[in-house]
């Protein structure tokens, strides 16, 4: 058995998988869903080009990020190259996402809040006392 055929080649979901699923989904032509995917992809990139934000609640935030100047190696001459300072964009993910994606950590991660709550309370309280005071 060769190496190839033992690993499953891991898909990647492109954007016609995407139209043909929202156009099933939503039961409209191929040709409207793939509209409505240009039109949400383009405000997208739109918005993060001017430096805004774009966050969708539950799914995660896409946003421009300015990575500092910095200096690089060159491997194949071996020396020291000057990258430029650039405008990069950013994906942060939401807790829904990451929950979807590995719901274990969003399990610890829920139980180690839970656990660190009732600290602020007992620090309200006695704030509260020293204003009576």
């Amino acid at each position: 058995m060769s190496l190839i055929s033992r690993h499953r080649k891991k898909s990647t979901v492109n954007r016609i998988e995407l139209v043909e699923k929202i156009a099933t989904t939503h039961t409209v032509s191929k040709a409207e869903a793939a509209r409505i995917l240009e039109t949400v992809t383009s405000a997208i990139v739109a918005a993060v080009k001017k430096g805004d934000p774009v966050q969708i609640v539950g799914f995660g935030t896409f946003k421009q990020v300015a990575r500092a100047a910095r200096t690089g190696f060159n491997p194949q001459a071996g020396t020291a190259i000057k990258i430029a300072a650039q405008k990069v964009p950013k994906f942060v993910p939401g807790a829904a996402f990451k929950a979807a994606v590995d719901p274990k950590a969003a399990k610890r991660k829920a139980d180690k809040a839970a656990a660190a709550k009732p600290a602020p309370k007992k620090a309200a309280a006695k704030k509260a006392a020293a204003k009576k005071k």
